[in-house]
């Protein structure tokens, strides 16, 4: 088959110029089509909008968007209330059982203890008796001292750190703005969440791909810390200003991730969950993705900033300056209001949002276009095929053939 790595023809409107897909997906027609949308499961709730590391392939301040510069620097109690009160909404008017919130940044730690607290038990009050509540936060790591770990102790908050390998790897990136380092840093608070007081709240670790690390190196960096689960990320990019290595046509990103998969599944014991990994495998057996990056499950997620404001998922922000952006504000209007606008319904109708290349893939109902932003190019939008297109085709097809080949093997060993 013919793999991509050009875009797709923009689309036109009545006047013949240009139309960045999804601006001019008619929701109202897919609404009479019988399509409806899916219910938001998942809030990212900015609780702070600056950070105290300057990582150099930071999407939210090194990349298009600028927007966290007109945001408040941290999310006031008012509208912590407000956004407690929209999610339980949300919740009653779809009937929902549970409900996830990540907080994040920026970095969410920065926001201080108390304000942290105050935020999580607005969150457990507004949704008590209503749905379940599991909290999340997502940190790289560096504040994480007792004072944080037994306060998410005491309300079950759990605790996902941003470690890029080694300390050579990570501190090539993830730096101060001094150009220190911070490996020792986000170390020490790593071993904190790893004791024995604190592995219960251990989410795992996110770990971005860089090609200049070795592969294993870099995962049995990670191994130390024995986390429950690792998310490997492709550095973000798109067809306009594209990762490091690419447009390659020897599938770098693919070729750096199948060493470590091998050494995964063949492992003598399950060492860690790798989802990028096991939502693949899950895939290829003919089961749903529960991850946005691939797939063609809907995305039920919404971001929330600092100053109330609804937005799409904030990699985006990687594309161009106002990707994320909606008009809707939590003080003014529901969750439910987002979910017709035409941005969030592109996530959420499958292969209709998907390129004539990646329909015609053999892979399209595993690969799902890849990752959302990785997929922008300027001019026509976001109905293109990744820009890791070749990569992702590298690595699910040989999951695909290590994972037929066990299962050939299992039914030829079954007893007649």
């Amino acid at each position: 088959m013919e793999l991509m790595r050009v875009g797709e023809e923009p689309g036109q409107d009545e006047a013949g110029r240009a139309v960045e897909w999804p601006a001019d997906l008619d929701v109202h027609r897919l609404l009479e089509q019988g399509w409806r949308p899916t219910s938001l499961r998942q809030f990212i709730v900015k609780l702070h909008s600056r950070c105290n590391l300057a990582c150099d392939y930071c999407y939210m301040y090194e990349m298009a968007d600028q927007g966290w510069r007109r945001q408040p620097r941290r999310m006031a109690r008012a509208t912590i209330d407000r956004v407690a009160t929209r999610i339980a909404e949300h919740a009653v008017a779809h009937r929902l059982s549970g409900v996830e919130v990540i907080l994040h940044g920026g970095e969410p730690l920065l926001a201080g203890v108390d304000h942290t607290r105050y935020a999580v038990e607005s969150l457990r009050s507004a949704l008590d008796g209503v749905a379940r509540l599991v909290v999340r936060v997502q940190s790289n790591g560096v504040l994480l001292d007792d004072a944080f770990l037994e306060m998410f102790d005491e309300l079950g908050v759990a605790v996902g750190v941003s470690l890029d390998g080694d300390a050579e790897g990570h501190d090539r990136h993830r730096r101060r703005a001094t150009g220190r380092g911070s490996y020792d840093e986000v170390r020490a608070g790593l071993e904190r969440l790893a004791s024995p007081a604190y592995r219960h709240l251990f989410g795992g670790l996110l770990c971005t791909v860089d090609l200049a690390n070795d592969p294993l190196v870099t995962y049995k960096a990670l191994l130390e810390f024995a986390p429950p689960m690792v998310d490997f990320l492709l550095p973000h990019g798109h067809w306009g200003a594209p990762p490091p290595g690419l447009p390659d046509p020897g599938a770098v990103y693919g070729e750096w991730l199948i060493p470590i998969f091998d050494h995964w599944y063949r492992a003598a014991r399950r060492e860690t969950r790798i989802r990028l990994f096991s939502e693949i495998v899950r895939l290829v057996c003919g089961r749903p993705s529960r991850s946005e990056s691939i797939g063609l499950s809907p995305v039920a997620v919404l971001v929330v900033e600092t100053n109330g404001g609804m937005e799409q998922v904030d990699t985006l922000k990687s594309a161009y300056d106002g990707a994320t952006g909606t008009p809707l504000n939590v003080y003014r209007d529901s969750f439910d209001a987002a979910l017709l606008l035409p941005a969030i319904a592109a996530r959420q109708i499958g292969a209709k949002a998907l390129s004539p290349t990646c329909l015609a893939c053999d892979i399209a109902q595993v690969c799902g276009g890849g990752l959302y932003p990785h997929r922008y190019r300027p001019g026509s939008g976001f109905r293109n095929p990744s820009v890791y297109c070749l990569d992702l085709y590298r690595l699910i097809t040989h999951i695909r053939r290590v994972v037929a080949a066990d299962v050939e093997l299992l039914a030829r060993s079954a007893p007649a």
